[in-house]
């Protein structure tokens, strides 16, 4: 393949490139940033690209958060590129005080209990419920027999109240991320244009000297 890459990572490495990018998180945060400033779109679609990504993360629809934002862009009418970007939002640095807070949060407004210190196992628990899903689905083609009990518990005790818990501060971190990115890309985009115009200007005038010699 042409655009195969040379070294081939190991799936350990992947891993660590997700929880630690190469030039750290920082400059990661950066170059993204820097991307959505530069698409070429209104302040207000990319904006609302942004909320939708912002708000997703809040959502436990891990694996699913790509499309789900995408499709929240598409609703509103958003960027959708910059939605995507903009689901980076969640990321190791963040999910764990995203998780707490949505599930804590979820399980008041619900009046279930919440068990302090459980926060550390959630990612156990995706994973073993995706792992479960699998194995359900395949089940259905194959003679082994399907256990939706650990799914069913998952459900009730993790999925739901971290989805219904997830909705207020997801609105709340969005909204504020939206009317902070439509004043910046404004800004961005104004100076940016005026840059460009100052350019022209210079090549216009740097090129009518040679216009009226040739002319004479």
């Amino acid at each position: 393949m042409v655009f195969k890459r040379r070294d081939q990572r190991s799936i350990l490495a992947i891993f660590a490139r997700f929880l630690y990018p190469q030039g750290g998180w920082a400059r990661a945060f950066r170059y993204i940033r820097h991307r959505v400033r530069r698409l070429p779109d209104s302040p207000e679609r990319i904006s609302r690209g942004i909320w939708a990504g912002v708000f997703v993360t809040f959502t436990p629809l891990y694996g699913l958060h790509f499309i789900t934002a995408a499709i929240i862009a598409r609703v509103l009418n958003g960027n959708i590129i910059a939605a995507l970007m903009a689901t980076f939002f969640g990321n190791p640095l963040t999910y764990v005080p995203i998780g707490f807070v949505s599930l804590k949060l979820g399980h008041w407004i619900m009046r279930t209990e919440f068990i302090e210190g459980s926060q550390s196992s959630v990612v156990d628990n995706f994973i073993n419920a995706w792992r479960d899903l699998k194995h359900n689905f395949f089940a259905i083609f194959t003679e082994n027999i399907a256990d939706w009990t650990i799914l069913l518990a998952f459900f009730q005790e993790i999925f739901l109240p971290y989805l219904v818990g997830g909705i207020l501060p997801g609105i709340i971190a969005a909204s504020v991320l939206y009317f902070l990115s439509v004043s910046i890309i404004r800004a961005y985009q104004s100076r940016r244009k005026g840059k460009l115009k100052a350019k022209l200007a210079a090549i216009k005038k740097k090129a009518s000297p040679k216009k009226s010699a040739k002319s004479s």
